[in-house]
């Protein structure tokens, strides 16, 4: 069955894949993907603030008379440099070989300069524990300038779950409300993972089987996420909601099922064998 939360790349194409508002159903973010060739694309953020993460390959963004080089191998080999542009700016990117970037936007006041976020800015931690460990990047997270944007990479070795203990923030149980976006990457291409939105207030409970290249949206209510063994899982993560500078620091609620398990990471398993003397 399709969910309307879950978009398939559009294969060969300048924008693979493009998530709006009006799209999305929700108020605040945009997000897309775009896959460049030996061209030169122009854009103008009109009343949002965006940022730019490169995926892979290389490209030369110039706005004004300010230019930034931004490449990256891939996604599994080195942290981003990230590109913040305020609203209203006029901007290009051109590349002579392939550049793949994600690029999301939000509205803002334009409170906040042009900036270039470089990797020995950002903060990376390793959360959880036991088969639920993760490597979260802020790589504009909380402790960097932004209005209403935050973004994250996370990493979630081949067996383990990330987004665990299950956490909303919806708006609902005290939580602010807050808008994401899922970006999928996978290792190897033919691996995939688990993605679960559900909601019981609303009877929403769906799981998703995430693709490389796939982008999931959490509409609502909570979103953990499980690699399959044998794939090591990336997504990167754009958020945007009712959340302005610091208050964007507030954190999500855990679902009270599973929060317990912040303090036993093992979630006392099964010991095995057994049945047998």
């Amino acid at each position: 069955m399709s969910s309307p939360h879950h978009f398939k790349p559009t294969e060969g194409a300048k924008v693979p894949l493009e998530v709006t508002p009006t799209l999305a159903a929700w108020k605040y973010l945009s997000f897309r993907v775009l896959s460049l060739q030996k061209e030169v694309y122009r854009g103008y953020t009109g009343p949002g603030e965006t940022a730019i993460v490169p995926l892979e390959g290389e490209g030369r963004v110039e706005v004004g008379a300010q230019g930034f080089h931004l490449r990256r191998r891939d996604v599994f080999s080195e942290l981003p440099e990230v590109l913040y542009l305020p609203p209203g700016t006029e901007y290009s990117i051109q590349t002579s070989k392939s550049f793949s970037f994600a690029e999301g936007s939000a509205p803002a006041e334009g409170r906040l300069p042009l900036r270039l976020f470089r990797p020995q800015e950002m903060r990376v931690e390793l959360r959880g524990g036991a088969n639920a460990t993760r490597q979260v990047n802020h790589i504009l997270g909380p402790d960097l300038p932004a209005e209403r944007l935050l973004l994250y990479e996370v990493y979630t070795p081949s067996g383990f779950w990330s987004g665990w203990p299950p956490h909303r923030h919806d708006g609902r149980m005290g939580s602010l409300y807050i808008e994401e976006t899922y970006y999928y990457r996978i290792s190897p291409r033919t691996g995939w993972a688990v993605h679960r939105n559900y909601s019981p207030e609303d009877g929403l409970d769906e799981l998703l089987l995430a693709r490389d290249g796939d982008l999931i949206l959490a509409p609502k209510g909570y979103h953990p996420v499980a690699a399959a063994p044998g794939s090591n899982v990336y997504y990167l993560n754009f958020m945007a909601g009712e959340a302005v500078g610091e208050a964007r620091s507030t954190p999500p609620v855990d679902d009270p099922d599973w929060a317990w398990m912040r303090q036993d990471w093992a979630g006392k398993p099964l010991e095995i064998p057994f049945g047998r003397e």
